[in-house]
């Protein structure tokens, strides 16, 4: 992880509805920021805002292809940082075990 960024506020962006509905939609791979836009009826400047920190420390990869902004998230990195927090941990196996209620 980048030493100029902050952990704690990495997890807290991270755990954020405003961004985790983005992440979720970013599970599956790459996306434009066209289809975010459609399919969570927010702005494009809202997404670059909400995940403006997260992609300044490179958990997500904007690129630029033909005229369009694509999203992609560094799987790798973003577990690494859940591996190493023990509290996101909790947070992860609560959530999974209420999905699993859920569905």
């Amino acid at each position: 992880m980048d030493k100029n960024c902050d952990k704690q506020k990495i997890l807290e962006i991270l755990v954020d509805p405003n961004v985790s509905m983005i992440l979720s939609e970013l599970e599956d791979g790459s996306k434009d920021s066209s289809y975010l836009v459609e399919k969570l009826q927010i702005s494009n400047t809202e997404i670059k805002e909400r995940l403006a920190y997260v992609i300044q420390c490179g958990f997500v990869k904007l690129d630029l292809d033909e005229n369009k902004t694509i999203y992609t998230v560094d799987k790798e990195k973003l577990n690494d940082i859940m591996k190493m927090d023990e509290n996101f941990s909790g947070i992860v196996d609560g959530l999974t075990e209420l999905d699993q209620y859920l569905n």
